[in-house]
Order: C-alpha cells, then sequence, then structure tokens
C-alpha cells in the first residue's frame, strides 16, 4: 500500500445535517494529509443544522464545506472512490446502502442525534458538545491507527472497535 495515499472517508447519516457534518470537519483538520473526508445522509434534510455551525465556529472550524447532500451523490461516475465507509447514526446502519465502487472497509459508529434533542439553547447545545467529543475521540483514535501496517481483518475489527468505544 502506498504510505503517501491520501484516504477518501464517508461519513454517513440520515439526514446530513449534525452528526455527519461534524465527523467531517473533526477528520479533515484531524487526518489533514492523510485523511480526506465526505458526508452525506440518505434522506438528506437540505440544511445543516444550526447549532452544528455554530459548534464548528466557534472551535475555528471553517463551515463553508457544509452542506447536506444525499448519500447517491457519492455513489455516481467520477465520484471519489472511497476507502472508508462509517454510519454515525443507528437509522443509516440499518438501511440498505448504496453499492460503493472500490469495495470501501465499513464499520458503525453510532452515536446519539443531537438535533432530536428538545430543551433550552444550553441543553440542545450541550447534547451537540457531547455528540463532537464523542466523534472526536474515535476520529482521534482512528487517525492514530497504522492503516498501511494492518492487515484488512485487523483493520477491520480496529474500526469496529473504534465503534464501540467513547460512548
Amino acid at each position: 500500500m502506498d504510505d503517501n495515499k491520501i484516504f477518501n472517508v464517508l461519513f454517513l447519516c440520515t439526514g446530513n445535517s449534525a452528526r455527519s457534518i461534524l465527523a467531517e470537519a473533526i477528520l479533515n483538520r484531524e487526518g489533514a494529509g492523510r485523511f480526506r473526508a465526505y458526508s452525506a445522509g440518505s434522506q438528506p434534510k437540505g440544511e445543516v443544522h444550526p447549532q452544528a455551525i455554530a459548534l464548528l465556529k466557534k472551535a475555528n472550524y471553517d463551515t463553508s464545506f457544509a452542506r447536506s447532500k444525499d448519500w447517491l451523490e457519492f455513489a455516481e461516475p467520477g465520484a471519489p472512490e472511497m476507502d472508508f465507509v462509517f454510519t454515525v447514526c443507528d437509522n443509516a446502519a440499518q438501511e440498505s446502502c448504496p453499492v460503493w465502487p472500490g469495495q470501501p472497509m465499513t464499520a458503525h459508529w453510532g452515536v446519539p442525534d443531537p438535533a432530536a434533542v428538545e430543551g433550552s439553547d444550553t441543553v440542545i447545545a450541550l447534547a451537540f458538545a457531547d455528540t463532537y467529543r464523542m466523534l472526536n475521540q474515535r476520529i482521534t483514535i482512528f487517525c492514530s491507527l497504522p492503516i498501511h501496517s494492518l492487515d484488512k481483518l485487523s483493520l477491520q475489527k480496529r474500526l469496529s472497535d473504534i465503534g464501540k468505544s467513547g460512548s
């Protein structure tokens, strides 16, 4: 495997308005030079949740990338070929996914949906912060994996284990 390869990673969720957007931002910052992250949804909301944008801006992320998009956009000819596809919500893990060209490695990294939380602005902001923390922890572990030196079976187990940690 080419040690200089930049791996394409797709984070999937149902609405592509919060969790997958946060994961895309985190990996593009934490994995810069090693990973290129994307996000999409099976039933995109069409807009990114305002609290996701607010949290990212507060943490000094560029949010110009953030848009809610359909996962079929990444299954079309000419789309980037994915090396990894991670579902970050339970609904997306249960749905039938398009066939991804190149047979990427997949894992389920489910986290609670902060966009579904109701209550005060503080309660909602805390839910988003908690989701960000969980995703950041998992993505940091992912970025530290010696991907080039692991065989496919070992790597698949490590990816699945990451989804069971940090909840």
